[in-house]
Order: C-alpha cells, then sequence, then structure tokens
C-alpha cells in the first residue's frame, strides 16, 4: 500500500511539472491513465490470505434513498443529523467527536430516506490517511450525498474534499460522458467520432489503451470528450453521485458575506445549531434525489395515498412498480390501470414498459387462471 501511494505522489509531480500543451498532450494522457489504475488498486486492494479482516463503516441499507453526509471533522454533521432524524450522534466541540457511521432516517413527501453522519475525513483520505478510504468507500453507495462546509472557510475545504472524492471515483453533480467503449478480440483499435473532439485524437487513445492493454476495441464518441473522461469509462468503476453543499455555521457572518457565498452553485447555506434555513434544504435535497412517488389502488377501493410506492427516476416502469412491491406479482400481471401525468386518458390501459410520473394511481389487473 505505502508503494502504491508513493508511485502515486511521484506521478502527480511529474504531472505538475509538466506543461500542458499539445505535444504533451500525449505524455499526460499516459500519467493519467497510470494514476487511475494506482487509485483502482487503492479503492480495491488485493486480499491478504490470513491477515484480519479491515473494520468497515457500512451499515445495512434501509428506506427508499440513502444520503452520506461528508465533510471535515467539527463542521456539524453530528448536530444536522440529531435535529433532522432526531438520532443522537455525539457532539463536541473538539474535532473526531463521531468515530464511527451513524445511520439515521427521516420521512419526508411519504419517502423513507436514511441519513448517514460519516466520521470526519482529512486531506490525503483517498491515500488512505485517517481511515479515510473505508469513509468515502460508504459515501459511493449514497445516492445523495450532502458536503458539510464551515461558511467561514467554504472555498478551501471545498475543495480538499473534492479532490478526494474525486480521487476515489466519485463524481459530484455530473453525469456518465457519452461514450461508448467496447473490447473485442481483433481488428485493432477503431475510433468513431459523433462531433469535433479538441483533446483526444486516435495516437492519444492509442496511447491511453495502451497503458491497459486493450490493442483491440471500438470507441464513439458522442460528445467532446476529454482525457479524464476516456479513462473514467476504460475504467468503468465511477460513480456520478449528486452533491449539495451544505454552508453551515451561517449565524456567524453578516448578510452581504452570506449573500457572496450563495452564489456558489449546488449550495444550501443553513445553521445546524440554531436550526435555521431546514425547509430550504429537504426542498433542495428532494429535487435532486428525483423520486418518484406512485400510490396504488386496489381494485373498488380508494387510493392510498399514506404510503406511496417510491421509486428511483431512471427505474419508475410498471415493470419496476410491481418488482418493488414484490417479484411474483409481474408473473401474474395482465395490464395495469395508470391515473395521472403519464397517461392521456383516467384511467388508461398500460403494459409493463410503461413510465410512470410522480404521484400517478395504479391499479395491478392480474391474469385469471
Amino acid at each position: 500500500m505505502a508503494d502504491v501511494i508513493r508511485r502515486i505522489e511521484e506521478i502527480e509531480y511529474e504531472m505538475s511539472k509538466t506543461q500542458k500543451n499539445k505535444a504533451t498532450s500525449g505524455h499526460l494522457g499516459l500519467l493519467k491513465a497510470k494514476l487511475a489504475k494506482l487509485r483502482r488498486e487503492l479503492i480495491t486492494p488485493k486480499s491478504q490470505g490470513g491477515s484480519g479482516s479491515v473494520d468497515s463503516f457500512e451499515v445495512a441499507k434501509t428506506g427508499d434513498s440513502r444520503i452520506g453526509f461528508v465533510g471535515f471533522p467539527s463542521v456539524g454533521k453530528s448536530t444536522l443529523l440529531s435535529n433532522l432524524a432526531g438520532v443522537y450522534s455525539e457532539v463536541a466541540a473538539y474535532e473526531f467527536t463521531t468515530l464511527t457511521t451513524v445511520p439515521g432516517c427521516i420521512k419526508y413527501k411519504g419517502a423513507k430516506i436514511q441519513l448517514l453522519d460519516l466520521p470526519g475525513i482529512i486531506e490525503g483520505a483517498k491515500d488512505g490517511k485517517g481511515r479515510g478510504r473505508q469513509v468515502i468507500a460508504v459515501a459511493r453507495t449514497a445516492n445523495l450525498i450532502f458536503i458539510v462546509l464551515d461558511v467561514l472557510k467554504p472555498l478551501g475545504h471545498k475543495k480538499i474534499l473534492e479532490n478526494e472524492l474525486e480521487g476515489f471515483g466519485i463524481r459530484l453533480n455530473k453525469t456518465a460522458p457519452n461514450i461508448i467503449f467496447r473490447k473485442k478480440d481483433k481488428g485493432g483499435i477503431n475510433l468513431q467520432t459523433m462531433v469535433p473532439q479538441t483533446e483526444l485524437d486516435l495516437d492519444l487513445i492509442k496511447t491511453i489503451l495502451g497503458e491497459y492493454r486493450i490493442a483491440n476495441a471500438d470507441i464513439t464518441l458522442r460528445c467532446d470528450a476529454t482525457v479524464d473522461e476516456l479513462i473514467d469509462v476504460v475504467e468503468g468503476n465511477r460513480s456520478y453521485i449528486p452533491c449539495i453543499y451544505l454552508l453551515n455555521k451561517i449565524d456567524q457572518i453578516s448578510v452581504e458575506e452570506l449573500d457572496i457565498i450563495c452564489k456558489i452553485p449546488h449550495t444550501v447555506p443553513i445553521s445546524a445549531h440554531h436550526k435555521w434555513n431546514y425547509d430550504d434544504l429537504l426542498d433542495k435535497m428532494w429535487q435532486y434525489l428525483q423520486l418518484v412517488r406512485i400510490y396504488t389502488k386496489p381494485k373498488g377501493q380508494l387510493p392510498d395515498y399514506e404510503a406511496p410506492v417510491v421509486l428511483q427516476k431512471e427505474k419508475c416502469s410498471v415493470e419496476d412498480f410491481c418488482d418493488k412491491i414484490h417479484r411474483t406479482i409481474l408473473k401474474e400481471l395482465k395490464y395495469a390501470l395508470v391515473w395521472g401525468t403519464s397517461v392521456k386518458h383516467q384511467p388508461q390501459r398500460v403494459g409493463i414498459a410503461h413510465v410512470l410520473n410522480d404521484e400517478d394511481v395504479v391499479q395491478i389487473v392480474k391474469s385469471v387462471k
């Protein structure tokens, strides 16, 4: 592990000393590919036979969605969890009060959302400092990340935390690049570009793939891709997670300073201690989670508006709805009746591929055997 970290530091130093221009793009691309391979070793270290297992901060996943609180020590994560979920997480004025993951749960707009107060991370966490890799590994399983920042030093901490998460394969508030990558047995590297490329060309792509010992592949670039995006696709282990930056302790600054800081994208100013601006935080949380609530309607009865079936926006078809209730329903399904914004007629008969909208009402009709 120490050898991997040393090699990472050497490559990062070499990259910082290399000028960025067209002549050095191939060399920099090769260094970035080597760096990504070494980082993968840190993310998934090789198991050592006979050695004791490393303690994990993972907790069982419950509810419809999961949110991880990430931040430096003593920025107010535990206070925020205690106020939102009513869960006791030790709070004190000194750093590293929270030494393990503390779970909580809130119910908001009918959805059960699990909150995880993760131990504070420090600079160098992605390289294993302060057990940071275990903390960030739990953050990778979240549907949304709350980065809690001290409002007196937000930008410096924000940059460091983003670098730590990026180094561990987490891409914040980004979507996966529109790149199609397929390995094959023969035929060399075949490149297709749908839009003009400012950074990548065939020689640079061959250099990067050569580091991975890939000599035969089909690549289609449907966006103006960067070297980093191509490496992310080749690695295939990146997590694209939405993130909200919580600027905590706003009671310690002036209104004028607050107006300036609020111009940072994806931010919500709060005071965890005084419980200020929690309504805005919950509204933004709901917007970023992109959950879809579906109400069930038994035949001849009114819809059940108290306990909706909650789905993710990218998986909200009738088939996903049936699977969420019970996997055997799909085998017995004849069709579904839907009321709501996803259909033209009220009700409308639909099949399993129909995509549902938020707050649709669904009645399952089973086939008679």
